[in-house]
């Protein structure tokens, strides 16, 4: 009896070690886990009374030289031009990146463009994109503000911040006006959101229109970011909304009023900036998935000196 007890003992033991060789020989041949897939970007240009055909480029460099998106283009016709075989398929995409501001769309595409956020898409508003289309309701809902176009009262409030809390002032006048390009500080007023935890509350942008009296439905959802437009150089004395999240169902659209493009890719400064590039990468991160995994670069500027970089790129840690 002893003896089949034991013979048995050795029997466990033995399948015991022939099943542990089996796993691990499994786990020793199976594949790394490759990395994850990029997320998929389409850029929305073609039209503008800014300098599209440098701000769409420079929109694709750093977001391809990220690594962690692949950006398309897609261009609509020149201005006055038939419009009608304009129709980008959204839904392949997972956020939509708009750098336009021209011609109305055909009625198919304002149509496929509103599922696609209604559906929960994601949107980033990059620059002048909020002067687009200022008599269409649910366009204005997804920027929140938007300027010029013939915007006014009748398109809702100033939205600006006194003593640090959110002013609607629904007086009447022209929505959307700038003063002198310039350095100017930018101060963050949500620092837990994903967009901007971890970056500093107060940094340094690189010379840059600074939009201000912007009007709208003021549908913001988490104001990030804001400047001080300073009367002296020809703003309005007031405290302005420059980066913010807007509140449109499920969607997750980041409103980025930085960024007007100079004369060439190499002469850019606004978009060259590290600050710029950072809050573009991460917003369009969030606008794509609800998160943000990227970490703080060392480049980022302080608030005594901004910084740039010059080929779009993030330098190597």
């Amino acid at each position: 009896m002893f003896i089949q007890l034991e013979e048995q003992n050795n029997m466990k033991r033995f399948f015991a070690i022939i099943i542990s060789a089996l796993l691990l020989a499994a786990v020793a041949t199976m594949p790394v886990s490759a990395k994850s897939p990029k997320l998929k970007a389409l850029i929305v240009s073609g039209q503008n009374n800014h300098n599209w055909p440098v701000s769409h480029k420079a929109l694709k460099l750093i977001l391809d030289n990220s690594g962690l998106f692949t950006a398309d283009i897609v261009l609509t016709a020149k201005a006055g031009g038939d419009m009608s075989q304009f129709r980008p398929d959204f839904d392949k995409y997972d956020v939509v990146v708009l750098d336009y501001n021209g011609d109305r769309w055909p009625a198919e595409t304002d149509a496929a463009f509103l599922r696609y956020v209604q559906n929960g898409g994601g949107v980033v508003v990059y620059h002048a994109a909020d002067n687009a289309f200022a008599g269409w309701e649910e366009f204005n809902k997804i920027i929140a503000l938007g300027g010029w176009e013939g915007r006014n009262e009748k398109s809702g409030p100033y939205y600006y911040l006194k003593d640090g809390k959110p002013v609607l002032d629904h007086s009447a006048g022209p929505g959307g006006s700038h003063g002198q390009q310039r350095e100017y500080p930018m101060h963050c007023r949500q620092a837990k959101h994903p967009i901007t935890k971890g970056l500093p509350n107060n940094w340094i942008h690189g010379r840059d229109e600074m939009y201000d009296r912007m009007r709208g439905p003021a549908n913001i959802k988490d104001l990030l970011y804001s400047g001080y437009a300073e009367k002296a150089t020809g703003g309005s004395g007031r405290e302005e909304p420059l980066v913010f999240t807007v509140d449109y169902g499920k969607a997750r659209i980041f409103h980025i009023m930085l960024g007007h493009a100079g004369p060439t890719l190499e002469d850019n400064p606004a978009m060259q900036c590290a600050g710029f590039q950072t809050l573009l990468l991460r917003g369009t991160e969030w606008a794509a998935t609800g998160k943000v995994k990227q970490a703080v670069p060392k480049d980022f500027p302080t608030d005594k000196k901004t910084s740039f970089r010059l080929d779009y790129t993030q330098p190597k840690k």
